[in-house]
């Protein structure tokens, strides 16, 4: 009784919606059934009704046709389609477009297999949905399958079916069937041309790109903004300028439409050029923007050092998101604005916007310049906790935060649980270890890198030396420098000279730091003069010192600290007059002493006293 009694209201419902004026589209008319849109035919009476009155084909197509288009409707279009017998191709068609354009395309394919099965022969445009089903997936093999069907239904030379066999092929990773395709094709159009195009552009060959393009206007066929997009980008990976500079001409003369993302493509070519000025004239014409123009804008102001625009861009985005924040903190910490960096990556926490590898990267570089080892243990919990993927470049930066801010016991810890390591990670721990007083883990921590194969780098020659330096190794370290070039083929740099003349220095051997000085195949620069000039301070060589000096005199005249060196040294040796006389120099001399400088944090706020 009940039953039957909802079937009535059922009936009456649609009768009621057509009798007074209500919608006549069957797809209007569905929706405008309350039954229909909340409960889609859940009694056995209400399908058997439905299935009396909606008898006519190209009712249902419509209602099919409507939900398969939706992706939160599409199991009402299955519901619809079962309500079927038989469904004719049409209705079929709606099915396999909307299941191509689906999350799951693949169902695409087994409701042709089920079509087929059925006696039933698809047309010109169910080949097109299938072809983009198994693009989409991929699914070459299928997709060859159904080309095989084309060729004896006579669709292969539709245009439409030819554009939608390019796309398939090179979707699939078959850019030699799609080529195939495109010169067979007796008339092709301007989405022929950018389906080959797009398949170089995604393959990665950016000439090929090019020279169908030029090709494509030998056949006087316009290029459009999705042209462009692959053309400037193909001259951007090629690096060539003149002809990016002549295809943004062909823009401008061909009135090509600058949407969304032609206009990003730009911004960003004009990125990479530093030609920050070009960047922002696009982005002030365009008429729509998304996140990536914001972005690319503030991207190429951060390029040139420009942040304080850069800055205000980020501040006027209408949205943020992780790569926006990322670009700001990572562009203060490269500018040696840490202090910034690490208050941006605090406000992003606050905003609750998720941080990438990227992102704590480039913070954890900032605390490490700062000291601040509170925030950069912070950022180790957060990483921990939230899954963020720590590659090999964020157990790098904080091996480096632990060491710059003297917990070489977690930075080990940090680099034990590494999976995977680069020279820079070994390099890192034994530089901690080394400038944190650690000199014999340094030493054999080297050691066991040299025994698992891993080749050191310059940098790592810079630690071990350091560490010799302060423990004493005079021989060792000695060895250790010549070991460079003889076993590992790694010419010295001035640092490591600088580090031997360090090394000598320390243990007392001034005049063989100076007779090492002496032999250098390279001009001393400043920095190892100075080494030594403290060096003749602290033991008190005069003689030495005066001739250091000469030597830094001639190389740098206007740093004070050469002749405060000079002065103190004569002071220790009691050589009053020579001490004031080097003081006078300085002071006829014009030269400046930078203020010294202090900084402590009180709360949240850093304080740089002068002295």
């Amino acid at each position: 009784m009940l039953a039957s009694r909802s079937s009535a209201r059922f009936f009456f419902s649609i009768q009621a919606v057509q009798e007074n004026g209500g919608p006549r589209r069957p797809v209007d008319i569905i929706r405008s059934v309350p039954q229909l849109s909340r409960n889609y035919f859940q009694s056995p009476s209400q399908k058997a009704l439905f299935r009396g009155i909606h008898t006519n084909p190209s009712l249902m197509s419509e209602v099919i046709r409507s939900y398969s288009l939706s992706s939160t409707n599409l199991h009402k279009a299955h519901l619809a389609f079962n309500q079927i017998e038989p469904p004719t191709l049409v209705v079929w068609n709606h099915k396999i477009r909307g299941l191509s354009q689906s999350d799951n395309p693949v169902e695409a394919i087994h409701m042709y297999i089920r079509m087929h099965h059925q006696g039933i022969t698809g047309n010109n445009l169910t080949l097109i949905f299938l072809f983009k089903a198994c693009a989409r997936i991929p699914d070459v093999v299928f997709g060859r399958k159904i080309h095989v069907h084309a060729l004896k239904l006579g669709f292969e030379s539709y245009l439409y079916v030819s554009n939608a066999l390019i796309h398939m092929y090179w979707m699939c990773g078959q850019l030699g069937f799609a080529q195939k395709m495109f010169d067979e094709m007796l008339d092709r159009d301007l989405v022929s041309w950018n389906s080959l195009i797009c398949g170089y552009s995604q393959c990665n060959k950016y000439k090929e790109v090019l020279c169908l393009f030029y090709a494509m206007r030998e056949a006087n066929i316009k290029a459009d903004a999705v042209t462009m997009v692959k053309v400037i980008l193909a001259c951007s990976h090629l690096g060539d300028w003149e002809v990016a500079d002549s295809m943004i001409e062909y823009i401008k003369e061909n009135n090509v439409e600058i949407d969304v993302y032609l206009g990003n493509t730009l911004i960003d070519i004009y990125r990479r050029r530093s030609l920050v000025e070009l960047a922002q004239g696009v982005f002030d014409r365009m008429r729509e923007r998304n996140i990536v123009s914001w972005n690319a804008l503030i991207m190429g102001y951060a390029k040139v050092g420009n942040l304080t625009v850069a800055r205000k861009l980020f501040d006027n985005m209408p949205k943020r998101d992780v790569i926006s924040w990322t670009t700001m903190i990572t562009s203060y910490s490269q500018t040696s604005q840490f202090a910034d960096a690490v208050k941006l990556f605090q406000e992003m926490m606050a905003a609750k916007v998720r941080p990438d590898k990227f992102t704590v990267t480039s913070v954890l570089s900032a605390c490490a310049h700062l000291g601040k080892l509170d925030v950069g243990c912070a950022v180790h919990d957060y990483i921990c906790k939230h899954g963020v993927e720590a590659d090999i470049y964020v157990g790098n930066s904080l091996i480096d935060m632990y060491c710059k801010c003297g917990l070489v016991e977690k930075a080990l810890e940090v680099f034990q649980d590494m999976k995977d390591k680069d020279s820079v990670s070994w390099t890192s721990v034994i530089s901690g270890l080394a400038v944190n007083g650690f000199a014999d883990s340094a030493l054999n921590l080297f050691s066991q890198m040299l025994r698992e194969g891993v080749r050191p780098t310059h940098g790592t020659f810079v630690g071990i030396l350091l560490a010799c330096a302060h423990v004493g190794f005079v021989n060792e370290g000695l060895d250790y420098f010549e070991s460079m070039e003889k076993v590992h083929g790694l010419v010295p740099e001035m640092k490591h000279y600088g580090c031997v003349v360090d090394l000598l220095s320390r243990s007392g051997n001034i005049d063989k730091a100076y007779e090492f000085i002496k032999k250098m195949p390279v001009a001393p620069d400043v920095v190892v003069w100075r080494i030594l000039l403290s060096a003749c301070k602290l033991h008190g060589n005069v003689a030495l010192a005066e001739i250091v000096t000469r030597k830094l005199l001639e190389l740098d005249p206007c740093d004070s600290g050469n002749y405060v060196l000079l002065s103190n040294t004569y002071a220790g040796a009691d050589r009053w007059d020579d001490a004031i006389k080097m003081r006078e120099l300085m002071d006829d001399g014009d030269v400046q002493k930078p203020s010294g400088s202090s900084s402590i944090e009180v709360g949240s706020h850093g304080i740089k006293l002068l002295l």
